[in-house]
């Protein structure tokens, strides 16, 4: 199948994953209200179509955080990226550098802070959970200094891990042993294509920031047992200072929902925010990104830079979230769902696909730039 839409790549992705690969990457927490939310209530944002506007010259350009982006959409983190391709973080990074967007790597990737560098040119964001073992933290620290990152990410919505009963149904999560490592290579088996070309071709399969505290223990069991073990729930805004002491580079944090929470985040000296509910993968019911924008844009829109995150599967969602108030937006499954299907290639087809589709909600809302788009041209 040609993909034409995301959606069409979540579909290669399905048929070339093993199933607890897809699941992990296509599933959100408990009952998958908010996963669900994501997309409906984003789609629901009516658009208000304009004539006779001239829209001959589109730009989709914009500055932030330092850095010049040629579309207002960055690669958001994704955990265990590594596994949708062969050295997957570094193919993702390959694409973004390409289309003149950011990428961001998570603590939890398989290929390292210095893999990825070494397999581009121009440096990358770095997310950052908080961790019980603040040496620990420190050295990743340095390490995204010494590789050039130019923003970090911190997640502030996982004091501890979500519920996600798809890994547990698929076996990623709570099948240990011989008998759960038995059951992931069955469904990997009736995969030949992926278990070719990563399985066997992509090693080593370990997370390349965590795999100095993890020693030998490189299994899926032991990577689940170490972020129960080493997320810290007793994290409180006050540890956002010592983080804010230790990077001088730009900070953004990631996963708030509520205009309390992002006067928090504002008052600490970050840089920006990324209104998100991690995807529907953290707290289940809680509200859509598209939702809670616009009241965190109220709030805070002229005290620090704004970014969302959350059911986006086309360039039509990004206009709607840049509508609400967004200055960018980032791209998380649809990224993975392009990886997964084709590789780099599919990455950067993904971003071709939004950045067509964007220019044509544009200019049939008449709006030639960035700064047009305001909610001006949703329908109430």
């Amino acid at each position: 199948m040609k993909a034409a839409s995301i959606s069409d790549y979540r579909g290669l992705a399905r048929r070339r994953l093993p199933k607890f690969l897809f699941e992990y990457v296509d599933g959100g927490s408990f009952d998958e209200v908010t996963l669900r939310r994501n997309e409906t209530d984003l789609r629901s944002i009516v658009l208000r179509q304009r004539v006779l506007r001239d829209v001959s010259q589109i730009d989709l350009s914009l500055d932030l955080f330092g850095q010049h982006w040629s579309l207002p959409v960055a690669l958001a983190p994704i955990g265990l990226a590594g596994m949708l391709a062969r050295r997957g973080e570094v193919q993702a990074a390959r694409a973004a550098q390409a289309k003149g967007v950011p990428f961001t790597l998570s603590t939890v990737s398989v290929c390292s802070i210095e893999e990825v560098r070494a397999g581009v040119t121009l440096p990358f964001w770095f997310q950052l959970y908080m961790i019980r073992d603040r040496g620990f933290m420190r050295d990743l620290l340095q390490r995204a200094r010494d590789a050039g990152c130019t923003a970090l990410v911190f997640t502030v919505d996982m004091p501890v891990p979500g519920s996600r009963y798809r890994d547990y149904r698929s076996g990623l999560a709570g099948a240990s042993g011989v008998r759960g490592d038995m059951r992931r290579v069955f469904q990997a088996m009736q995969r030949p294509a992926w278990a070719l070309d990563v399985g066997l071709l992509g090693a080593p399969h370990h997370l390349g920031n965590v795999a100095p505290v993890l020693g030998g223990q490189t299994g899926l069991e032991d990577f689940f047992r170490w972020m129960r073990q080493n997320f810290d729930p007793s994290v409180a805004w006050r540890d956002l200072e010592w983080v804010r002491s230790e990077w001088k580079g730009s900070l953004i944090l990631k996963g708030v929902l509520g205009a309390d929470d992002a006067r928090q985040a504002a008052a600490i000296g970050a840089d920006g925010l990324i209104v998100s509910n991690h995807g529907g993968r953290q707290l289940d019911g809680a509200v859509s990104t598209a939702s809670a924008l616009p009241r965190i844009v109220d709030a805070v829109g002229g005290l620090t830079k704004i970014l969302a995150d959350g059911g986006v599967r086309s360039g039509l969602d990004v206009v709607r979230l840049i509508a609400l108030g967004a200055s960018a937006v980032l791209l998380g499954r649809a990224w993975a769902y392009g990886l997964a299907a084709r590789g780099e290639a599919g990455v950067s087809h993904v971003l071709d696909l939004i950045e067509a589709e964007m220019r044509v909600a544009m200019a049939l809302t008449g709006t030639a730039s960035l700064a047009a788009i305001s909610r001006d041209i949703l329908e109430t």
